[in-house]
């Protein structure tokens, strides 16, 4: 037997071998000449990319000269005027002052020219390096190689049979004027081609410019191998070609080709190197081969004689098949090859009894499991031990707003947790590991946020369940959306908040009137009602609980409790048996109306007082007639009695006239002193921009009946002046009419009048500004003097009181006015200093805000107040 084995080995090795080498061998080849394109290929990018970085180098260097400070400085005090004819200047093998040395610094081929060029394109100084001359291309115009405004301009031109590296940059003077270009001009010559390739070229191979049109070498950086001006077809023999199209230069003329030649014997030299190496190679192989696959033949065949007899017993054991009787004169294999295939579908046999056993199982525990995950309420989701989701419920699907596709593989923590709460979610998942290791219950429960797949965030419950694998560790999310019970949570705090914090008494009362409920600030109605919680409302508020539970209705009272006045609202709530009382202390709204009411008063008391200047000439006339009766009376009686002639009757008639005169002028008097009748005046401390308000709301009828409104540009705090408040309004009001009574020449729609005031250094001002016709400049001196008006109807004393009232008030009042621009009012007064404003006083300024006259429901009436 191991004889046989080894013959066999031998054998059957060597035929494999046979069929292994010729595949070996070609797959060599194949290999050695991909890996060789590969390489050459690779060479040739190389060539091209130092070539291309070494005319960058040339472009940057380029740009530094044009923005050097010496070029700068240099172009500082020329002009080159426009349309002017000049020869350019030749600098002959000697640099010009403004060209640094900076190829040479950067191991770069000096430029054989140089030119500088003015902004029409025409060339003014030309440094040359060498003997050759500048190609006839750039002895014109040279605006074609220039680049556009700003940008700079790499081109690779052919002037002639040889091509040229051309960069040009845009050039200023000190001051930043754009002057016109800097031009360099490199020959592609072999120098160029060898400086680019650096140390790279010591492999013999060589790199050429040629004219793709043609197909002809242009340069090359081996002129004596590489000849140029010859095909590119006549090297093929001797060189491996690769060309590579050169990168986009604008403005270039040709089309070239960047090739590399690589001599065909290094290629070859390098081939038998390696078909020698891999021949060697192959023969050990082949030797190594056939030795091992004997020694496995030869292994197996031992081997299977213990499988078999290990078979043997295992069959008598467990499956109770009789050894097989292997006949010594039969074919003991064939013999062995029933007998394995007889024992082989039993094992089957057995092992699909099994599986479908288990499958079923399987299935029962799948569905089961499958019945869970879609009715559960909550979003189950499936981790394994680096967090990414292996599977999740449709719950979770919809609370999460992602499908299964996108969401299986992914990051848990980062697409589903807020950043806030990833630290909590990962301590949460330490803790359920620690207490399966402590074999606690694993559950692991908490509060965090989670993010939705639109980015909305909203709360969660999650519990975490460690499971065990066979491989691996598992981790089950249970996921609970709590966004609701938030949300009721916080409902039900604000609502119970309410009621402890609001600043009016709130009470519950139940049916029998008792209060089983009262806020903080419902002590002092308590109070004042005297009672407490737990104890009966005043009795005349018993009634009114009664009816608001019968008939559900809400009711409004006022309660006035002396010092205090209440409004009590009652409302029930009849499902639950009680009523809410919402009070409000409306004690200063009712001192208010009543100051109101008072002040309009006395409001209108003062404007009775200001019209004494508008009935001035009226009651004068009045006055004048029956003086003059009793001037001509005691005249006439007078020179009777002189002369003797007058008789008592006649004397007595006169007496009785002058006496009716006498009392019909006491009563013109009486009505005056009735409609002039002094009072005491009253200061308090006001805010001026509430008597601005006030006055805008006096005149609403007038602006309305001029179809216009008063603009108010307010201070944006309250400004406290302690005045007389009657009169300041009499103030205002009468500068208001005056104002609205110039605006009438106006046409309609280019009317206006503003108000406004400021405070400055403890001063509070007022502005009313109108673009009436304007007041002329020769009348300004009187306007505040008695009887001088400007109005055909007035009597001049509006403003001469206004100024007395505000000079009583340590006030002043100017004017301003321009003809056709209109007249502009300043009313100045003392800001009032007291406790409560002191630390007002010195406050930056701040910006007026502007404001509509205020609307007003009562309309009181000022009559008289302007002249």
């Amino acid at each position: 037997m191991p004889v046989i084995a080894i013959l066999i080995g031998l054998v059957a090795g060597l035929a494999v071998w046979v069929v292994l080498d010729q595949v070996q061998s070609r797959a060599v080849e194949r290999i050695f000449g991909r890996e060789l394109s590969m390489r050459l290929d690779l060479r040739a990018r190389e060539s091209l990319i130092r070539f291309d970085q070494y005319m960058t180098n040339y472009a940057a260097t380029t740009r530094l000269l044009a923005n050097h400070r010496r070029l700068a400085q240099y172009l500082e005090p020329l002009f080159w005027f426009p349309g002017e004819e000049v020869d350019p200047i030749v600098y002959d093998e000697f640099r010009p002052f403004w060209l640094p040395d900076f190829f040479g610094r950067n191991a770069l081929l000096a430029p054989s020219h140089v030119l500088l060029v003015d902004s029409r394109g025409q060339v003014r100084e030309v440094y040359q390096a060498g003997d050759a001359p500048l190609p006839p291309e750039l002895q014109g115009n040279v605006a074609q190689w220039l680049g556009a405004g700003d940008d700079m301009q790499t081109v690779l031109a052919r002037f002639g049979d040889r091509p040229y590296l051309v960069v040009s940059d845009q050039v200023e003077d000190a001051g930043g004027y754009t002057m016109g270009s800097l031009l360099v001009v490199v020959p592609v010559d072999a120098d160029f081609l060898t400086a680019s390739e650096g140390s790279f070229s010591a492999d013999r191979s060589a790199v050429a410019l040629v004219d793709a049109d043609e197909q002809r070498i242009l340069a090359s950086n081996e002129p004596q191998r590489l000849m140029p001006g010859t095909a590119l077809s006549e090297w093929t023999d001797t060189y491996l070609v690769t060309s590579q199209s050169l990168p986009a230069y604008e403005g270039s003329n040709w089309n070239m080709l960047f090739t590399t030649f690589i001599p065909q014997q290094i290629v070859a030299k390098m081939s038998g190197k390696v078909v020698d190496f891999e021949r060697n190679q192959r023969l050990i192989a082949a030797l190594v081969f056939i030795a091992v696959f004997t020694l496995v033949i030869y292994l197996v065949s031992a081997r299977l004689n213990k499988v078999l007899k290990r078979m043997t017993r295992f069959s008598q054991r467990a499956l109770g098949i009789e050894q097989p009787g292997f006949q010594r004169g039969g074919n003991q294999l064939v013999l062995l090859e029933e007998w394995m295939q007889h024992f082989t579908s039993l094992v089957l046999r057995a092992r699909e009894e099994m599986r479908r056993k288990h499958e079923h199982e399987m299935r029962e525990t799948e569905a089961l499991k499958a019945a869970i995950m879609e009715a559960s309420l909550d979003s189950i989701v499936t981790l394994n031990r680096a967090g990414s989701v292996i599977d999740y419920n449709p719950t979770a699907e919809r609370t999460l707003g992602f499908d299964r596709q996108t969401i299986i593989g992914t990051d848990f923590v980062r697409a589903h947790v807020s950043p806030t709460h990833r630290a909590i979610f990962v301590g949460l998942l330490q803790e359920s590991n620690r207490r399966g290791n402590l074999g606690e219950r694993p559950h692991a429960r908490t509060e965090l946020e989670a993010i939705r797949a639109d980015g909305q965030v909203f709360p969660i419950e999650v519990s975490i369940v460690p499971i065990e694998l066979d491989n691996e560790r598992v981790y089950t999310l249970y996921i609970h959306d709590i966004t609701k019970r938030k949300e009721t949570e916080r409902e039900i705090k604000g609502l119970a908040r309410f009621a402890s914090e609001s600043p009016s008494p709130i009470l519950r009362v139940n049916g029998a009137a008792r209060i089983v409920y009262a806020n903080a600030a419902s002590q002092p109605l308590i109070a004042a009602w005297q009672t407490r919680l737990g104890g009966p409302l005043p009795e005349r508020w018993c009634g009114q609980v009664r009816r608001a539970l019968q008939d559900g209705g809400t009711y409004e009272e006022d309660d006035d409790l002396g010092a205090t006045i209440y409004s009590l609202l009652f409302v029930p709530i009849q499902e639950l048996g009680y009523v809410n009382i919402y009070a409000r202390d409306i004690t200063a709204v009712r001192r208010a109306e009543q100051e109101s009411r008072q002040h309009q008063a006395e409001l209108v008391h003062v404007c009775r007082l200001s019209t004494m200047g508008e009935v001035a000439t009226g009651m004068a006339h009045e006055l004048n007639q029956p003086l003059s009766a009793i001037v001509n009376y005691a005249n006439g009686a007078s020179r009777r009695l002189k002369s003797g002639s007058g008789d008592n009757e006649t004397l007595v008639d006169a007496m009785t006239h002058i006496s009716g005169q006498a009392r019909r002028a006491g009563e013109i008097i009486k009505r005056l002193r009735a409609l002039v009748g002094k009072q005491q005046p009253i200061r308090s401390v006001v805010d001026l921009n509430y008597l601005v308000r006030e006055v805008c709301g006096f005149v609403e009828f007038e602006t309305a009946k001029l179809e216009m409104q008063i603009e108010q540009r307010l201070w944006a705090e309250p400004i406290p002046v302690d005045v007389d408040l009657v009169q300041i309004e009499q103030v205002l009001l009468n500068l208001v009419r005056n104002a609205l009574d110039a605006l009438e020449e106006c046409p309609v729609g280019g009317r206006s009048l503003v108000i406004s005031t400021r405070r400055t250094d403890g001063r509070a001002m007022v502005g009313v500004r109108d673009n009436g016709p304007g007041i002329p400049a020769e009348r300004m001196d009187q306007l505040f003097d008695p009887f001088f008006t400007t109005k055909e109807s007035g009597m001049g004393m509006g403003l001469p009181i206004s100024l007395t009232i505000l000079e009583d008030h340590q006030g002043t009042i100017r004017a301003e006015s321009e003809l056709g621009v209109g007249t502009l009012f300043h009313v100045e007064l003392p800001v009032a200093v007291s406790e409560a404003v002191a630390g007002q006083q010195g406050a930056p300024e701040a910006q007026p805000v502007t404001a509509e006259a205020p609307v007003r429901t009562e309309r009181r009436m000022a009559e008289g107040m302007h002249g």
